[in-house]
């Protein structure tokens, strides 16, 4: 039942971004043209999911007890240094984010609108996480 319950919500996060436009990588890239054709909608959409995920995380983050709907402990990220490798992660995501106007998620979908340019953005994305595990694995 959990399978079936994480399929419905990824169709409906998917739909969400369809409808919202955000799979629309000229949309995504309009936000970051601040200088240029700037399109704030992004921004809004961003404030929603934000608004939305708020209070949940803050029960999670206060009661390290607290749990899923289906009784499954929460595992938040113990480490709150920042350090290089999250900097350069975080800088290498958001150059890809730049210059294709995609991220994981609106991916999937811009196939399924028979986008098929979103393939090479999903065969670098696996090949970037096989790197990383590689990496940080050290080869193993």
């Amino acid at each position: 039942m959990k399978n079936f319950f994480a399929f419905v919500f990824g169709g409906l996060f998917s739909v969400g971004l369809m409808v919202s436009g955000m799979s629309n990588p000229e949309k995504v890239l309009n936000f970051l043209d601040i200088a240029g054709a700037w399109d704030p909608s992004l921004a809004f959409v961003m404030a929603g999911a934000i608004a939305v995920a708020f209070i949940p995380f803050q029960r999670a983050v206060k009661h390290p007890e607290f749990k899923t709907a289906y009784g499954e402990p929460i595992e938040l990220p113990k480490n709150t240094v920042l350090d290089r490798k999250l900097i350069a992660g975080s800088c290498i995501f958001g150059i890809g984010w730049g210059m294709a106007g995609i991220c994981p998620a609106p991916s999937f979908t811009l196939i399924g609108l028979g986008h098929y340019q979103a393939l090479y953005f999903i065969a670098a994305m696996f090949a970037g996480v096989w790197l990383h595990r590689m990496w940080s694995e050290g080869g193993k």
